[in-house]
């Protein structure tokens, strides 16, 4: 089943987030993960030239655009329901890991170990922090959005 990646990373768009609230737009999975490695970008660049860190924004904006692949697979699960519930929380990355394997599988042999650590997750954790800050500013930007579009769903 190698070479199968790139063509089911094309399955990103098709894949709807916010299950539960009702949109004035709908946002796919695809443009969610371009907006994260933007963002992430940006903190990564502010975080150095600001703070004296020496991150590497490449790193981190790869591991951006893999974040959340595993979904590809096991769909968008909404946040309150992934994390109300620590048995929920670990039940969930253990289905993570699983389809994060998976989708490594359908790499060519050669490719596996070069993007296994982006897909699984298993970088640096000052990067992972950074990548999952520009995630909730993501949700965020959306929630603004829906805001100033009248959709007082998201009000919550």
């Amino acid at each position: 089943m190698d070479n199968a990646f790139f063509a089911i990373l094309s399955r990103m768009k098709t894949i709807a987030r916010w299950g539960l609230m009702r949109g004035t737009r709908q946002e796919n999975l695809s443009e969610h993960t371009l907006e994260v490695a933007y963002l992430t970008h940006a903190l990564v660049s502010l975080g150095n030239q600001r703070f004296g860190r020496q991150l590497d924004p490449g790193q981190a904006v790869l591991y951006a655009l893999y974040h959340d692949c595993s979904e590809i697979l096991t769909g968008d699960l909404p946040t309150p329901v992934k994390y109300d519930n620590p048995a929920i929380k670990e039940a969930y990355k253990a289905v993570e890991r699983v389809a994060a394997d998976k989708l490594l599988t359908m790499l060519p042999p050669e490719l596996g170990e070069a993007f296994a650590p982006y897909v699984r997750e298993e970088l640096e954790e000052e990067l992972l922090a950074v990548v999952k800050a520009a995630d909730k500013l993501s949700a965020h930007i959306k929630c603004v959005e829906e805001l100033k579009a009248g959709n007082d769903e998201f009000r919550l």
